[in-house]
């Protein structure tokens, strides 16, 4: 259901190209860089912004 959606890099990606990509919409999709021929996992929208605010706030 993602494909038709841009990906892009997490923004705290270093370069060395260890990071995660997602392609955000109604359904948000998150793979891994190095290894995107394996595919990617799906959650809802809802899903990945309440995973977002519980990163923000355990820092």
């Amino acid at each position: 259901m993602t494909t038709n959606l841009p990906w892009h890099k997490s923004s705290y990606s270093d370069g060395a190209h260890n990071c995660v990509e997602v392609a955000e919409g109604p359904v948000t999709g998150i793979r891994d860089t190095q290894h995107r021929e394996l595919g990617h996992l799906d959650v809802s929208a809802h899903e990945w912004a309440a995973l977002l605010t519980s990163v923000r706030t355990t820092r």
